[in-house]
């Protein structure tokens, strides 16, 4: 197979289907309407609530939900072969990633921005609303550990996209006093923080900071107890824009560089297509993909690919703080529908690159990987050996170089800081809406006012977070967080199913189109699940985290099935 023919299919299945299948969505099921008042207008205060301009707003939303999870996901599942993995995302992008984030944003926007663990206890019960609050705020523990082990260790491995990344603060910062304390022009603003970023990315690659590991989590935790507590529009809303730019060029020139090596007659796939059905590592040792057991295909591919394919957290960040900006209700598929589909063309690039030139990577790291012990050794070097972001910097430098000659340093140093920027930005949105969610919590069982304040509600979600990744093991933290994420996709799906057929009631079988992906995730998630509980046998805390999460999950599937059998005429009153 060759790399240009990979990245071109993909673009045709994005763009073909944004204008088909997004558009049917937004005018048969949503019915958008662009005179329809958005929460940013009904319920402005400066801090939360902020209408944005669509671009700013895509941009936050996307690196948002990106994260590291679309880079590493599909990195690690290359042990399968790069079939599998591609065939997940495409399937996971097409008929359940774009689908639940768009629907878990709009539905927010038709009530007032609440969050979608709101909308499922108004659909169902006060009972559903307090267990998908507790679900989402273990989800969110879970995110903060995998996401702070991810990202101390690229600053850890790579110093220079540490410095750059913390450089971005600052330059997010100033973007923000220019664009809505100053009223600069947007487009002058735009152009002073991207002619800002290009030089934090100079600075930072020219005077590289170094720590450890511990070091780097403490920093981490500081800075998103802190950040989450900003109005949006003086650090979220500016950097994650700004953060989109680097996602933009990097996906540009990824898209091109594939394009031009298989032109050139180098874009073919030197990996296998397909390895083994249960991934598993070489020798006697029982090292997998999804824990410490040989992983197979089904059901463990949602706890390796999460964000890549799809992600519950998209759900809880549309609802949780895009839902809040967005400006035009005809914005929302852009935004929604169209940042899921960027997110999927991502890892499109991850996977293509890697197919191309992994063997190549390990050959020049002298790493004893070839094509007949792919499988095995690739998990065996890529997931104990921490090469999950190494493997995707290199082949992708490699892509570079061939196509335009740019250096394979430079090109790498780029990627790594690629992952590390839009890592950076998942884990403060997740201490946002972490904060949301604990003080929901708060408010549905009358909590003392202490544990309400936003930076009491703050440090309790980010200390866990934090002691979870300070001795966690990867092979431990990926495959809990990918698991929870992805139940909480379906459970955000269902939510929505609900919303779709009681209270939207399209013209003929649009209702199905939400709810049989949604059953069919929430069947393959729920397998996995036990699957880790019961072979992998995970931490104390990590295994008590996925039962509450599992029991949850049970109780919210029958609250769902309740619901869906009451006449559509009880919902009548919440008709948006």
């Amino acid at each position: 197979m060759d790399s240009a023919v990979i990245v071109l299919i993909a673009a045709a299945i994005y763009v073909g289907l944004y204008f088909s299948y997004g558009k049917s969505l937004q005018n048969k099921v949503v019915r958008a309407d662009s005179t329809r008042p958005t929460p940013a207008h009904k319920l402005y205060d400066g801090v939360d609530y902020v209408p944005a301009n669509p671009v700013v707003l895509y941009g936050h939303h996307f690196a948002s939900i990106a994260g590291a999870g679309p880079i590493v996901g599909p990195a690690v599942a290359m042990a399968w072969g790069w079939i599998p993995g591609l065939m997940w995302v495409w399937f996971g992008n097409v008929f359940i990633g774009a689908v639940h984030d768009y629907l878990s944003l709009m539905s927010s926007v038709r009530y007032d921005g609440k969050s979608v663990q709101w909308i499922a206890g108004k659909l169902m019960s006060k009972r559903t609303g307090i267990a998908f609050e507790l679900y989402v705020w273990f989800s969110l523990v879970l995110v903060i550990a995998a996401f702070g082990a991810v990202i101390s260790g690229i600053f850890v491995s790579t110093p220079g996209a540490a410095t750059a990344s913390w450089l971005f603060m600052l330059v997010a910062v100033i973007l923000g006093l220019l664009l809505y304390r100053w009223q600069v022009d947007f487009k002058l603003g735009t152009i002073i923080g991207i002619l800002m970023l290009i030089a934090a990315i100079y600075i930072g690659f020219k005077y590289p900071v170094t720590a450890s590991k511990h070091v780097w989590l403490i920093a981490l935790g500081l800075y998103v107890i802190i950040a989450s507590a900003l109005p949006v529009w003086i650090l979220l809303q500016p950097r994650d824009y700004l953060n989109a730019y680097i996602l933009w060029f990097g996906l540009i020139l990824g898209g091109l560089a594939f394009i031009i090596v298989g032109i050139k007659g180098v874009g073919g796939f030197s990996a296998p297509g397909f390895t083994t059905w249960s991934a598993k590592v070489i020798g006697n040792a029982k090292l997998g993909l999804a824990g410490i057991k040989p992983s197979p295909f089904w059901p463990t591919i949602p706890l390796v690919i999460a964000c890549g394919a799809l992600s519950g957290f998209h759900s809880i960040v549309g609802s949780g703080t895009t839902s809040k900006q967005l400006d035009n209700e005809l914005h929302g598929l852009m935004v929604g529908y169209g940042g899921m589909f960027t997110e999927g063309f991502l890892s499109t690039i991850v996977i293509s690159s890697i197919a191309v030139f992994g063997l190549q990577v390990f050959k020049d790291l002298n790493i004893p990987v070839t094509y007949s012990n792919w499988g095995q050794q690739y998990a065996y070097q890529v997931v104990s050996h921490g090469l999950k972001v190494k493997i995707f910097a290199l082949s992708y430098a490699y892509g570079v170089n061939h196509a335009f000659g740019i250096s394979v340093h430079a090109a790498a140093l780029f990627a790594s800081l690629w992952v590390a920027a839009f890592a950076l930005t998942t884990l403060d949105t997740a201490t946002r809406l972490g904060r949301f969610a604990w003080q929901e919590i708060m408010d549905m069982v009358n909590g003392p006012s202490v544990l309400k304040n936003k930076w009491i509600a703050s440090i309790i979600l980010v200390a866990f977070g934090i002691y979870m990744a300070w001795g966690g093991s990867f092979l431990i933290l990926w495959p809990a967080f990918s698991g929870m994420n992805q139940m909480l996709a379906s459970i955000a799906l269902m939510t929505a199913s609900l919303w779709v057929a009681k209270v939207q009631n399209p013209h003929g079988s649009w209702k199905w189109a939400v709810v049989i992906p949604a059953l069919f995730l929430w069947i393959t998630v729920t397998a996995a699940l036990l699957w880790f509980l019961v072979v992998v046998k995970p931490g104390i805390w990590v295994s008590v985290i996925t039962i509450v999460g599992l029991l949850l999950n049970i109780m919210l599937v029958i609250d769902w099935y309740a619901a869906w059998k009451k006449p559509s005429e009880e919902y009548a009153a919440m008709a948006t």
